[in-house]
């Protein structure tokens, strides 16, 4: 895991504001390149890859507690079930 992932989406996880690089924790919020990619509404967390099926959407993604986006044949995966990268609860 890249430290920029430690750093800013551990802080998201903790519900702290932080900010490395291209990545940006409100502590309700995470975005990468100003895109929203995952967000704490009512104390549950909900992600997104908000378009963009890159290599590092999804290491910011798996940094989530409780996320694990593969990619397999240019399809994604969470959690093992096939995902389109729409808002979705986990």
């Amino acid at each position: 895991m890249r430290l920029i992932t430690e750093k800013v989406v551990g802080a998201f996880n903790s519900g702290r504001p932080a900010r490395s690089g291209n990545t940006k924790s409100t502590g309700n919020e995470l975005f990468l390149h100003n895109n929203l990619i995952a967000r704490r509404i009512n104390g549950k967390v909900e992600i997104s890859n908000a378009g963009w099926s890159s290599n590092t959407t999804k290491e910011r993604l798996n940094g989530i507690s409780g996320v694990s986006v593969c990619q397999k044949n240019f399809d994604w995966f969470l959690n093992g079930k096939k995902w389109d990268g729409s808002w979705i609860a986990v």
